[in-house]
């Protein structure tokens, strides 16, 4: 309850709860109070059903010293643990704090299984099933959301599974990138290309070097406008891995494919984030994660 933007959330859930709980008190002691007059045959004269009367028993005494008992619970707890507004509560807990505690005993519990793999070589661990299957789990939960469960990606998402590496493919940048995250961001430059026939030309030049089809015509006159893009992408549109931009003289195609897609891309830019998980994962889960990440592409072997 500490997201409250202003004090004014915080005052209203407390007196809301407050009120709610006193509201039930004084529900049971004003009905506690009325008594009903009985007839001869201790009814209280209503019928339903022509022959349904209803009797003038009291509540039993459990019961109503059930209710009380709920009622000096609920205050307790508003005063042990937070529900009150921002207050914390006497106790200090939190799902956070709880949430962290948890995370604490089963990283203590998981140390000595990820003990044999720590200063295990990337392609060790690709031939130790137990450490893969390990890795396999730990990519299912915390990767496969973007990258698909059999890691070949989607569009705007990376195919893991083929040799092409944004910023390199070696177990050590891929574990540089599961470690830190990545933000891949290509600029605009359709004011740098020039007119909107210029950006199309350019967009054909740029299937031209992957050998993609496009009109060869257009791509003559889009060469040329190509140096806004070499600085990044390299004269020859081969990526550059230090910067993370993207080998274009490969067929594949990140965020689409064809004539369309190139001049969106040119036109509007685009920014990709790949979230660090230093934090979420200890240093030796992400060892183990990055070689099973390293071993479903057909790359070499690292150098040893």
């Amino acid at each position: 309850m500490s997201d409250f933007f202003n004090d004014f959330w915080s005052y209203y859930v407390a007196v809301l709860s407050l009120a709610s709980i006193l509201a039930c008190g004084l529900l049971l002691w004003l009905t506690a109070r009325v008594r009903a007059t009985p007839s001869a045959d201790n009814t209280t004269g209503h019928v339903w059903d022509e022959d349904l009367r209803e009797a003038n028993n009291p509540m039993p005494r459990w019961w109503m010293g059930l209710f009380v008992l709920t009622i000096v619970f609920s205050l307790g707890y508003l005063v042990a643990y937070p529900g009150l507004g921002s207050y914390q509560g006497e106790l200090g807990w939190s799902t956070d704090g709880e949430y962290a505690k948890d995370m604490a005993t089963a990283t203590r519990e998981l140390e000595p299984v990820y003990a044999a793999y720590t200063a295990m070589p990337a392609d060790k661990m690709a031939g130790d099933s137990a450490a893969m299957a390990i890795g396999q789990r730990l990519f299912l939960n915390n990767c496969a959301q973007c990258h698909g469960s059999d890691g070949r990606g989607s569009k705007g998402f990376p195919n893991l599974t083929d040799n092409d590496w944004l910023y390199g493919g070696t177990p050590e940048k891929i574990s540089e990138t599961i470690h830190k995250g990545r933000i891949g961001v290509m600029p605009p430059m359709a004011a740098a290309v020039g007119t909107p026939d210029d950006v199309k030309n350019l967009a054909n030049y740029v299937l031209s070097l992957s050998g993609s089809p496009h009109d060869s015509l257009r791509a003559g006159l889009g060469k040329s406008k190509f140096s806004a893009c070499a600085a990044c992408h390299g004269v020859a549109g081969a990526g550059n891995p230090a910067l993370g931009a993207p080998n274009l003289s490969d067929k594949v195609w990140l965020h689409g494919y064809g004539q369309e897609a190139i001049i969106a891309m040119i036109n509007t830019g685009k920014t990709n984030q790949m979230p660090a998980q230093q934090g979420r994962l200890t240093d030796a889960q992400i060892h183990v994660l990055a070689a099973y990440v390293w071993s479903l592409s057909p790359g070499p072997l690292p150098a040893r």
